[in-house]
């Protein structure tokens, strides 16, 4: 430590300043303060291993460590991390140069579309030049000064590059702004030249001091609250949609006493699962594409749609073509402007927790008529009763009723297997998916109230986070006595299971259920749907001959795939099991729940075998021009279908 013309200094390399930086951040939240980041994860290379590696190293008591196998996979460990934790933590993922750092991208991705804080410290190529081309440099000859990395600019919130080490002094406190900000959070990428990172720099004592980031609480306008008081008060059919958002603002209570007062039902979007955790008569569960009939038909009547906390995707409406009432409109809450003005809504621009109180205050003695609140009552009764009938674990399934399909070892469907696992849920459990059929059929039939956890990543549909994502809500979740299971297809496991061995590593309690239905059933299910026929989803052999012949191509639809999944887990360090009956199913879970390290459970379950469908209509167009005369009635019905879709703006 020396003495500077500004006060103290010390010396420190950029690595060593980032890890020692990181480790003195904190965040505040409604007064609680706790460490921003309280470890990194990676895998080392040449890019990384001699700067970040070394400073990890160094200051290891500050930064803990954690070792991976994908860094894609970490990255989303990070994500889902700080998902549980209501984005007041994240977690620091590096990795080497080339494509350690490129397999960052589909996650960065995932973050910043979710708007979830996620610290990246990707190594990049030499700063100096003179050693280039090197390994895993991408040599562009209209920019020198590109690299792989620049693939991240337009999917991160915050992305510099640091040439110079004096650089961090001003780039850290501008990336934990906005990892801190509501309205802006997502990816933030910091990218270090392999070089640069051993490069020493003189750095103020001071900035290594503790820092608190207030995650604010905005306040809305009391103009905003009462413009949307108004179209409340003017409603006959309102309702409201809930997003992730309502979970990041904690406005749980908030939203319920809104409910419970005026009546207004409630529907959730995929981010929003789990919104409402006491029910009254008013809950309409899951919107859209994947929520249930009888939502839909309540949203297609309703007259204002009250959107808070959501980006309202085309899941959520239909690619627009829900909101059928030709008198509806639009109002919204939301922490950012860019989201909350979607159809054209009168928006309040707020944290949901304090625009939801202000609401409940503005509307006064408002209720929705008696008619709206008994149709929509009726409509959910008649939705439980089907849903108990699809969960219904003691009914054998035909699967000879199942046109175009062949008698698999299966006993249960994928919707027995929910009924199960939703059997043996207790207050404080978490079930995470992502892609696939999972949190679809989770959207639609999983009851995420009192206390149980739905995390479903569909922000970004993406295959591989599930695996990943139950290690960061682990972390997340340190009572051992609350269960974190994993729902996951075969198709994604066996795309991505490798980080299960870093669950062993770290001897985390986990369970993983495997839902075994020959593959990409969800996309089989959506091809025969809009093109009248399948090809290439299910894991089938190739018949005939080779791919690639003289004579053509054999086609893969020979016999199932013979995978065993048990042995692949087993293999990577897991307990494994796989199992048919309810009962086997039932004794599985309850072993599970309590065994200290990883618990794989694979289930073979009926394909092609399907919850109802929502009919809410999708824009997925077939092929306006084809020769398969199959396609053309599907063309037609695509076409009627793009009638009901509206511009609201």
């Amino acid at each position: 430590m020396t003495q500077g013309t500004s006060g103290k200094t010390i010396r420190l390399t950029v690595a060593q300043a980032i890890v020692k930086f990181v480790a003195a951040q904190h965040s505040v939240a409604d007064g609680h303060r706790q460490r921003f980041v309280p470890a990194a994860l990676g895998i080392f290379g040449h890019g990384n291993v001699a700067g970040l590696g070394q400073a990890l190293d160094q200051f290891s008591d500050d930064l803990p460590f954690v070792q991976g196998r994908n860094e894609q996979g970490l990255a989303h460990s990070a994500v889902a991390f700080a998902k549980a934790s209501k984005r007041r933590q994240t977690l620091a993922v590096t990795a080497s140069v080339g494509p350690g750092a490129m397999n960052m991208v589909t996650p960065a991705a995932l973050a910043t579309i979710n708007r979830i804080p996620l610290l990246l410290l990707p190594g990049d190529v030499y700063a100096t030049r003179r050693q280039g081309p090197v390994l895993q440099q991408l040599e562009y000859p209209g920019g020198p000064d590109v690299s792989v990395n620049d693939a991240f600019r337009p999917i991160s919130r915050f992305f510099d590059r640091i040439t110079r080490p004096e650089q961090l002094l001003v780039a850290l406190p501008q990336a934990f702004r906005v990892l801190a900000n509501p309205s802006e959070t997502g990816a933030v990428v910091i990218s270090l030249p392999q070089d640069v990172q051993s490069h020493a720099f003189d750095y103020p004592v001071e900035f290594f001091e503790e820092r608190d980031w207030i995650i604010r609480r905005p306040t809305p306008e009391a103009e905003e609250i009462a413009a949307v008081a108004a179209m409340i008060k003017a409603a006959k059919k309102p309702v409201i949609v809930a997003g992730g958002g309502i979970h990041y603002s904690e406005a749980t209570p908030e939203l319920e006493a809104l409910a419970n007062a005026t009546g207004i039902p409630v529907a959730e979007t995929f981010g929003g699962k789990g919104a409402i955790q006491n029910p009254g008569p008013w809950h309409l569960r899951g919107i859209g594409l994947e929520g249930t009939p009888q939502t839909r038909i309540v949203v297609s009547e309703a007259d204002l749609i009250v959107h808070v906390g959501t980006r309202m995707g085309d899941f959520a409406t239909g690619s627009q073509s829900m909101f059928d009432n030709p008198d509806v409109k639009f109002a919204s809450i939301n922490v950012t402007e860019h989201d909350g003005i979607k159809q054209g809504a009168t928006t309040v621009v707020a944290d949901a927790k304090k625009a939801l109180a202000a609401l409940l205050t503005e509307v006064g003695s408002y209720t929705v008529p008696a008619a709206w609140a008994k149709s929509v009552q009726e409509r959910m009764e008649e939705w439980w009763t089907t849903r108990a009938e699809y969960l219904d674990s003691s009914v054998v399934f035909d699967q000879s009723t199942l046109p175009d399909s062949e008698p698999t070892d299966a006993i249960l469907t994928q919707a027995q297997l929910i009924g199960l696992m939703q059997e043996t849920s207790r207050e404080g459990d978490t079930i995470i998916t992502a892609a696939g059929g999972p949190p679809g059929d989770l959207q639609k039939a999983w009851d995420a109230t009192k206390g149980r956890h739905c995390h479903l990543e569909f922000g970004f549909s993406c295959m591989g986070y599930e695996v990943p994502a139950a290690i960061g809500v682990r972390w997340a979740t340190p009572d051992q006595s609350k269960r974190v299971l994993s729902f996951v297809g075969d198709g994604t496991f066996v795309m991505a299971p490798t980080e299960l061995v870093t669950a062993c590593q770290e001897n985390l309690r986990l369970t993983l259920v495997i839902s075994e239905n020959h593959g990409y059933q969800v996309i089989r299910r959506l091809q025969m749907w809009r093109t009248g026929a399948h090809f290439g989803n299910e894991f089938r052999y190739r018949q005939g001959d080779q791919m690639v012949t003289e004579k053509g191509t054999g086609r893969l639809e020979g016999d199932y795939l013979d995978i065993d999944l048990v042995k692949m887990a087993e293999g990577m360090g897991a307990t494994a099991l796989r199992v048919h009956s309810a009962d086997d199913v039932r004794a599985a879970l309850e072993k599970a729940r309590d065994h200290d390290g990883p618990f794989v459970i694979v289930v073979p379950t009926v394909p092609h075998a399907n919850l109802p469908s929502a009919n809410v209509w999708w824009d997925v167009a077939p092929a306006e021009v084809h020769e398969q005369p199959w396609i053309e009635e599907k063309r037609k019905e695509y076409e009627a279908g793009l009638k009901r879709q509206k511009w609201h703006g």
